[in-house]
């Protein structure tokens, strides 16, 4: 897991105009992989984000606005002893989430997002802390994010930077399966 404290930089895209969820349904559709989404303190906008592009409906399968603690178990397969035990809003609560989104909807990717947006503290947690994950090929990354604004503004930081992470694990992804290929190692 990575500790960051306000977010990611700006979009990679960002410097050519593309945002993140448009520069992760490209890098998905030039691979011919899917994707899964997993929300909870987000609670769809993550999914939001990636069906606003046009022809996302090539890479995106879809996604879960797993709101309830109990829905994170019952749908998504987080296990029920690690919910009791931390709450929901934990890093391998994240990590269960996006692969259990990835294997529920049949997709090459998964992402999920889980946190404090406020305005109470939750599970001993305090507002702003977020986890986002991501769950591929051989690939499973979780990120914590301790994150400062209103609700709103922690909600849509959180919906970036999942896609943000998932755009990096693309790229560095495909730059194994080029050195594979190429004879590297």
């Amino acid at each position: 897991m990575t500790d960051v404290p306000g977010g990611f930089p700006e979009a990679s895209g960002a410097a050519d105009g593309v945002g993140p969820a448009t520069e992760v349904l490209r890098l998905l559709a030039e691979r011919d992989q899917s994707l899964a989404v997993a929300e909870s303190l987000t609670g769809g906008l993550v999914a939001a984000e990636l069906t606003a592009v046009p022809g996302a409906s090539r890479s995106f399968r879809g996604s879960v606005t797993a709101y309830a603690t109990e829905l994170k178990h019952r749908v998504l397969g987080v296990d029920a002893g690690l919910l009791e035990a931390e709450g929901a809003v934990n890093a391998q609560v994240a990590a269960e989430m996006a692969a259990g989104v990835r294997s529920v909807m049949g997709a090459s990717w998964g992402i999920a997002t889980t946190g404090v947006a406020g305005p109470d503290p939750q599970d001993g947690q305090p507002v702003g802390t977020v986890f986002v994950a991501v769950a591929g090929p051989e690939v499973r990354k979780t990120v914590r994010l301790r994150l400062n604004g209103s609700r709103a503004e922690i909600r849509r930081e959180s919906a970036r930077t999942v896609l943000e992470l998932l755009s990096s694990q693309l790229r560095e992804n495909a730059r194994g399966q080029d050195t594979e290929q190429n004879g590297g190692g």
